[in-house]
Order: structure tokens, then C-alpha cells, then sequence
């Protein structure tokens, strides 16, 4: 017959195996949390797909699942809190869950996004208007860029550098204005007119003026109108 050896040893296997496979039976009953999420995370990478696209050459989404056990998300509805969040980098998206979409939670994600930029091919001076071959594109990361860098080259070309710009140097909006059409002390062609009628006098300008701005213009008779630039050294009086 065994001996006491024998059974110590015995009831030693049994209970590691009990012990191995605990986990296993305690989670028997949950699902586990990629399956619980798994709705969830296709909708929030879905939903950031569209959102982005078309902004670059490619679009990559990862999207971090909450640690949390939760209940499954039923019928998600994804939705971007606040506003003024851009389309890449890191945010933060929230996703109504259940038939009456009352339980809101909160998932995190990264959008990557691959596309070109324009940058200055070479040192650009104070007031150097920008032509096309002032500018070199250069593909990459558009999340890691400036906050203000601006992506389409036609609203950089014709503009002017408010400051000296080294070569390399990522275009941002603050950087740039539109060339001045009315300087001041200049003399400036002022219109006004209605139906029927239109009026011409000349005057002198009070202030710089890109197209569209508005200047103030001073009449021979010493009084003062505010008027829009519509072109070099003429504008319209604004009623």
C-alpha cells in the first residue's frame, strides 16, 4: 500500500493544478477585455479614419482600449469632445454605449498622418514676397509639425515674410501677410457709389492696407473715411 509520502505528494499535484487553473474559471464567466472592447475600438478607429482622411498621403490610427473591465459597448457612437481638436496627433474620443446611448466612456487614440508640407528652400528677408521656387516640399509626420503650419501652397505663395525665415524653416500662418496695396502717406483713389450713382475723390491713406484690409483715408477737406483696399492705391468707401 502507498505510504504517507505517497498521499502527501498526491494531494501536493492536485492542488497546483486547482491553483493552475483558477484564472482560467474565474474569467469563465467575463469576457474578456479585447472581446468587450473589440465594437468599441472599431468604431473610435472607423470614425478617426474618416475624420482624417484625405488630409495626407496615408492615415494610421491606434486606439488604446480602457483597462477597466467593463460591460460590452452596445451600439457605439463615437463622438469628439470639446472642440478645436486637430485630426492627428493625440485625442481623445468619447463613445456613447447601449440602445439609448446613456453610458459614455472615454478611449484614447493616435492618428498618424502622412503627408507633405512646404518648407523655405532658402533664407527668405523681411517682406520678400514668396514665389513658388522659394518653396521646397518635404513629406513626414504632419502631427509633429508646427501648430500654425500651413499645408497648401497656394495660401503661401504671394504673401509676404513678416520675418527672416532660414532655410528649412516650416511655413507658419504668423509668419506671413499679404503685400501691402495702399501705404501710408500714399495717395489712394477713394470710391463710393450705389445704384445709379458713383463718386471719385482723392485722398491720402492713414494706414497700410493688404487687399480687402480696411484703411482710413483722409479728404482735402481735412475729413477722415475708413474704406476697403480693392487694389494698388484705390478703395471703396464702406457705408
Amino acid at each position: 500500500m502507498p505510504g504517507p509520502l505517497f498521499h502527501y505528494i498526491a494531494r501536493l499535484v492536485v492542488s497546483l493544478a486547482v491553483f493552475a487553473m483558477a484564472p482560467a474559471l474565474a474569467g469563465a464567466g467575463q469576457p474578456a477585455a479585447d472581446a468587450v472592447e473589440a465594437p468599441a475600438v472599431s468604431a473610435v478607429r472607423a470614425f478617426l479614419l474618416d475624420r482624417a482622411g484625405g488630409l495626407g498621403d496615408s492615415v494610421a490610427v491606434e486606439v488604446r482600449a480602457p483597462s477597466a473591465q467593463l460591460p460590452p459597448c452596445v451600439a457605439p457612437e463615437v463622438f469628439m469632445p470639446g472642440r478645436g481638436q486637430k485630426p492627428w496627433g493625440r485625442v481623445s474620443v468619447g463613445v456613447r454605449c447601449g440602445e439609448q446611448a446613456r453610458r459614455v466612456r472615454y478611449m484614447q487614440a493616435r492618428v498618424t498622418v502622412t503627408g507633405r508640407y512646404w518648407v523655405s528652400a532658402g533664407e527668405l528677408p523681411v517682406g520678400t514676397p514668396i514665389r513658388a521656387g522659394m518653396l521646397r516640399a518635404e513629406q513626414g509626420d504632419l502631427s509633429r509639425l508646427p501648430a500654425n503650419a500651413v499645408l497648401q501652397r497656394d495660401r503661401i505663395l504671394g504673401q509676404e515674410a513678416t520675418r527672416p525665415l532660414r532655410a528649412g524653416t516650416v511655413i507658419q500662418s504668423h509668419q506671413l501677410r499679404r503685400p501691402a496695396l495702399v501705404e501710408r502717406r500714399q495717395a489712394v483713389t477713394l470710391v463710393a457709389g450705389g445704384e445709379g450713382f458713383r463718386i471719385s475723390r482723392e485722398g491720402h491713406a492713414l494706414d497700410d492696407g493688404a487687399l480687402g484690409g480696411r484703411v482710413r483715408v483722409r479728404l482735402s477737406n481735412r475729413e477722415v473715411v475708413v474704406a476697403r483696399v480693392t487694389g494698388p492705391g484705390r478703395a471703396r468707401v464702406m457705408f
